[in-house]
């Protein structure tokens, strides 16, 4: 194992990546769907919170009334009518 791997430090105990990854082996299957479960949860919190942000620097491309939102649900419910 090179010393370059990374580690995750529990208190009194440290692992490397491959321990890691093998003790998550040794797993029975539904704690390792909740591993999983966490590492996606994590990473979709990390998107949607950079994506918020990334929203929140933009400045509005043009002010909407109500009056455009109800045009544009018109229109929508329209081509639904015309829709097979």
């Amino acid at each position: 194992m090179s010393s370059t791997q990374p580690t995750v430090t529990i208190p009194n105990v440290s692992l490397t990546l491959d321990q890691l990854l093998t003790a998550i082996r040794q797993l029975d299957e539904p704690a390792r769907i909740q591993v999983a479960r966490i590492l996606l949860e994590t990473d979709l919190d990390a998107k949607m919170m950079a994506l918020i942000r990334r929203l929140a620097e933009r400045k509005p491309v043009t002010q909407i009334s109500d009056a455009m939102i109800v045009a544009e649900v018109r229109a929508v419910r329209e081509q639904r009518r015309k829709a097979p």
